[in-house]
């Protein structure tokens, strides 16, 4: 191919000249598979990269030992050796016909095959004095032939790379793609919008971002394109949210006072005042034909389950089924199990399917949906089978929906013979930052429940370090002896090299030194479902004192009388799941305690554990949760296949958000499938990106 061929940037990434098979192999390891993936892959820094300058120049530049900058010097390899010791390393002489200059290279012992006395090079990075000479530790250079002419200063870019593709072959790959892509490139946004919004085109904004002349001209360029990422997925989700509510119809499921009181006969307890606030929202969606699509968000302990089983009664009183699907089967058994024991003696029944059920309890489940006898259904993921078939699902809800990708929720909204489609509510114990709620949930009325059920206090949270592990564990074992209960949570099911405490070794640990007067026994998703339904009715009954568990019991397990949870390497999980594991204690009358046992060796460990520490708002510990880890898995990116943002940050373009969102409503209001000559380029670029994880196939 031609360098001056222009090329389309959809083309597969080995199109480019010098991509032959292994080098396109490592681009697709970094997710890189098209000349624009490559173009989206952004530096993720700059560096002030100086003009080249004479050794002699440098010295009178750093005068003192304190005294640092970057460098660009070309020269002569006068000696150089290999030193070998704890830590080997190679020194050599540069020198120039100004001075001469040490450099220092640290486990590089194959640059004594590569660099010998005589080699001509240019070498790169910050300058230092050591014992008054000049020095460069673990400098960046090259064969002075690779580079015959001297660079101007410039923001060099530093790309996320690998082993076998480093950031400068990185960097070559995107100047040759840029000169041959952006003088054909056509900008996906109307002249008119960029105006109003003072956004630089296309163009411009990529070559900015990968070739900069300043750093105002990164800003600039970074905006535009975090703009673009923005407003796709605001598009994606207002076109998903007008579908739904302009072209899809449910059955009517209406609330009156007979229906309303004989439900809350039902449940053994009166709803808080957010409760009521949250079930008369619900109860409002479910008399209309247009179909609910609603998340339920609530601190750990607010009460969600209530107010699911309020509108799943709801659907029942108006004879249609409703069915609740859960990310574990743990998780559904504990549901299956409080729902049957809060409609004990009602002649409503519930049935439990997950991937466990016995091929014949499962036939026998099918069989009565599709009859239309077996009204209310909890589940996993087996629910989602074509063979499940309800004979008139008026109710679908998702619980823990962070789990689920948006695909899966729209599995739930199957069409039946009436051209219906069942009301949808998720709910989450994990809250929402507004930020989210605003980008991959936006297609989602959002109903918060905040207030804390009566008698429920805040848990007690410390910090231990693993010195003091062993006065944790008398003070669980003092609680155990007071008639109380407790969880230990461990990272791992079975021993491995990692040194983590797993749950089989843990047990007899405890079991032979400050637990020993205690009953313990294990919990891990790897029992059958037999197994573990048999350990939680025993901790329930109080025939257990401690479990000694992994992340299973993260969420769903209610026992009033557990008060005290221990998490062993508290750092090595993530801040919601921190917050969820202390929200299965302290669910009785008597205070929770949690104490996180851990030792962080990263900063990012350190600071959930400090954010653990200072709050017990699971709306202020998703917001810090986002700050720490950012959007990539708070996005339910593996699951439902879309993407973290490449350019856009959550946490900073909060403004930038706003004015997407802006921008994008009125556009679906005018144009709301996206098939005007203006949204061509970019409804094929929605499409592409979000089409399959958004459920967009059957939009327009």
């Amino acid at each position: 191919m031609s360098s001056a061929q222009p090329l389309d940037i959809h083309a597969s990434v080995d199109a480019l000249p010098g991509v032959g098979p292994a080098i396109a192999a490592s681009l697709s390891r970094l997710g890189i598979t098209t000349v624009i993936d490559l173009l989206d892959h952004v530096p993720m820094r700059y560096e002030h990269e100086r003009a080249e300058a004479t050794i002699a120049d440098v010295e009178a530049d750093l005068p003192g030992e304190d005294d640092a900058a970057n460098i660009s010097v070309r020269g002569e390899i006068a000696a150089i050796r290999s030193t070998p010791g704890r830590k080997p390393r190679i020194e050599a002489t540069l020198e120039d016909d100004t001075g001469s200059i040490r450099l220092t290279w640290f486990n590089a012992p194959w640059l004594m095959r590569r660099i010998r006395p005589g080699s001509r090079l240019v070498v790169e990075g910050r300058a230092s004095r050591w014992k008054g000479y000049l020095q460069l530790a673990n400098p960046r250079w090259q064969f002075e032939e690779e580079r015959d002419e001297a660079r101007e200063d410039r923001l060099r870019p530093v790309y996320p790379a690998s082993e076998d593709l480093p950031s400068t072959r990185i960097e070559s790959l995107v100047t040759v793609a840029l000169d041959l892509v952006l003088p054909e490139m056509v900008d996906p946004l109307p002249a008119e919008l960029r105006h109003r919004r003072a956004l630089p085109d296309i163009a411009t904004a990529y070559d900015r971002i990968h070739r900069p002349s300043d750093p105002d001209a990164v800003a600039e360029a970074r905006r535009r394109l975090a703009f673009d990422e923005l407003l796709l997925l605001q598009l994606g989700v207002m076109m998903k949210r007008r579908h739904l509510r302009q072209t899809l119809h449910a059955a009517p499921l209406l609330l009156d006072d007979d229906v309303d009181r004989r439900i809350r006969e039902r449940i053994p307890f009166t709803l808080t005042a957010d409760q009521d606030r949250v079930c008369a929202e619900i109860a409002a969606d479910l008399g209309s034909d247009r179909p609910m699509n609603r998340l339920l968000e609530g601190d750990v302990g607010s009460g969600k389950t209530a107010v699911a089983v309020y509108a799943m009664l709801l659907a029942a009183a108006r004879g249609h089924q409703a069915a609740l699907i859960a990310p574990t089967g743990i998780l559904a058994e504990q549901h299956h199990a409080s729902i049957t024991r809060l409609l004990a003696g009602a002649s409503v029944e519930v049935g439990l399917l997950t991937g466990s059920t016995p091929a014949a309890e499962r036939r026998r489940i099918i069989e009565r949906l599709a009859a239309g006898d077996l009204e209310l259904l909890v589940g996993t993921h087996a629910l989602l089978s074509e063979d499940v078939a309800f004979r008139s699902l008026g109710l679908s809800i998702i619980d823990e929906q962070h789990r689920f990708g948006v695909e899966q929720r729209s599995r739930l909204r199957r069409v039946d013979s009436a051209g219906r489609v069942p009301h949808l509510m998720v709910m989450t114990a994990t809250p929402i930052p507004r930020t989210l709620s605003l980008t991959i949930f936006g297609d989602l009325d959002v109903s918060t429940i905040r207030e804390r059920p009566p008698g429920r206090s805040a848990t007690v949270t410390r910090v231990v370090p693993p010195a003091r592990s062993d006065d944790v564990y008398g003070y669980l074992a003092e609680r155990v002896k007071a008639g109380e209960q407790g969880f230990v949570v461990v990272p791992a099911i079975e021993e491995s090299d990692a040194g983590l405490a797993d749950v089989e070794s843990h047990r007899r640990r405890l079991e032979q030194g400050a637990l020993r007067d205690c009953r313990l026994a294990i919990l891990h998703g790897r029992q059958s479902v037999r197994e573990r339904e048999s350990v939680m009715d025993a901790f329930r009954n109080r025939e257990i004192d401690v479990l000694v568990a992994t992340v299973v019991i993260e969420v769903g397990v209610d026992v009033p009388n557990a008060t005290v949870m221990v998490v062993e390497h508290a750092e090595r999980f993530g801040l919601a799941q921190l917050h969820q594991l202390r929200g299965r204690v302290g669910r009785g009358e008597r205070r929770g305690v949690c104490a996180f046992i851990g030792e962080p060796a990263t900063e990012d460990g350190r600071r959930r554990l400090e954010a653990i520490a200072e709050s017990d708002d699971g709306f202020r510990i998703a917001e810090l949760d986002l700050e720490i880890r950012g959007p990539g898995e708070l996005f339910g990116a593996r699951q439902s296949g879309t993407a973290p943002f490449r350019v856009a940050d959550l946490v900073t373009d909060l403004d930038l958000l706003r004015i997407a969102r802006t921008d994008a409503s009125e556009w679906i209001q005018r144009d709301p499938t996206l098939l005007g000559p203006d949204a061509t380029l970019l409804r094929g670029r929605l499409m592409a990106t979000y089409g399959e994880s958004l459920g967009l196939g059957d939009v327009g």
